[in-house]
């Protein structure tokens, strides 16, 4: 007897393996209901790269700002409030990377500055060398 998905009975009439059925006084289960809950991607707050953002690169004070952010996105996210939590990590997500791109852009410029004021000192050096050992 071949049955379709959603017509398989819970108690069969013949059972294909010796299974005598329940008993006098015992109750028997009908259905079975699981709830699954909906799969919610976890949202993502970015405070570890918030905290080093503003121990490093805190460029203009908005690795601070970040930081506040990543913190409201993670307690929007324990109170139970997911929109505000990724409107939060958003937020702060954005300020990284701001944050990030400018402080290296900061720092590269700083190098090339450095060591072009090196080359130039010791070039003057190499060009009028009695100012510098006299």
């Amino acid at each position: 007897m071949e049955y379709k998905a959603n017509q398989v009975p819970m108690i069969p009439d013949t059972y294909p393996y010796p299974y005598p059925g329940p008993g006098q006084g015992e109750q028997q289960v009908q259905s079975t209901v699981i709830t699954v809950a909906p799969s919610v991607p976890p949202v993502q707050d970015h405070f570890l790269w918030s905290i080093f953002n503003f121990s490093y690169l805190n460029f203009c004070c908005l690795g601070f700002i970040a930081l506040i952010y990543s913190v409201k996105s993670r307690d929007r996210k324990y109170l139970g409030d997911l929109e505000g939590a990724r409107n939060y990590a958003s937020s702060a997500r954005t300020l990284n990377i701001v944050t990030t791109v400018l402080s290296i852009l900061l720092i590269v410029i700083l190098i090339a500055v450095l060591s072009e004021s090196v080359f130039h000192v010791a070039n003057t050096q190499q060009q009028h060398p009695k100012y510098y050992y006299s």
